[in-house]
């Protein structure tokens, strides 16, 4: 066997490992993107089932808002119900606003306030709120990571061979929620 055969077969066999490779990290960060989403769906119904409770708790305290109540409910069936991440990131956002003014709408109403009931799905409902915005910064995490190694060379060009593509990030749509908070006493 001559040199330059050996050489051309080294380069081959380097060349099919690191195909190898890379596909295969295209799958485990695919994976990983599958099991952060599921972990944040969990975690997005749990805050789905408190939501009626919130409301039914609510409409005996404030029957006159009916139509706040009314747009929660919507607002949690649209987000339920979206069948992408870009609808369930849209439906997320319009959910977390009609939910912004139920609370709102609990300054109005000082029994409501002090309803243990009221006070208690709140908490529940803050404790699911921190737990969605960390398994949505873990998500973001993840697929950050394999957009980055999809866009980068020389693995983009695997990532097109097979049929990976960037996938969306959970990000705040309604420029609105960028703002500062502005705070007046």
């Amino acid at each position: 066997m001559s040199t330059v055969l050996i050489i051309i077969l080294v380069v081959v066999a380097l060349l099919v490992i690191y195909l190898i490779t890379c596909y295969n990290s295209f799958v485990k960060l695919n994976n990983k993107i599958k099991e952060a989403y599921a972990t944040m769906d969990v975690y997005l119904k749990k805050r789905y089932d408190l939501i009626p409770n919130l409301v039914e708790t609510v409409k005996g305290y404030a029957k006159h808002e009916q139509g706040t109540l009314e747009k929660v409910i919507q607002a949690r069936n649209m987000a339920m119900n979206a069948g992408s991440v870009d609808e369930r990131v849209e439906g997320e956002n319009i959910l977390s606003g009609t939910l912004k003014s139920l609370f709102a709408l609990s300054e109005s109403y000082p029994d409501l306030k002090a309803n243990e009931n009221f006070v208690s799905l709140q908490s529940d409902l803050n404790r699911m709120e921190e737990e969605i915005a960390s398994s949505r910064k873990y998500y973001n995490a993840i697929v950050n990571t394999f957009n980055t190694k999809t866009e980068v060379f020389p693995s983009n060009l695997i990532a097109n061979m097979f049929g990976f593509s960037v996938k969306p990030l959970f990000e705040v749509e309604n420029e609105n929620e960028r703002q500062n908070v502005k705070v007046e006493f």
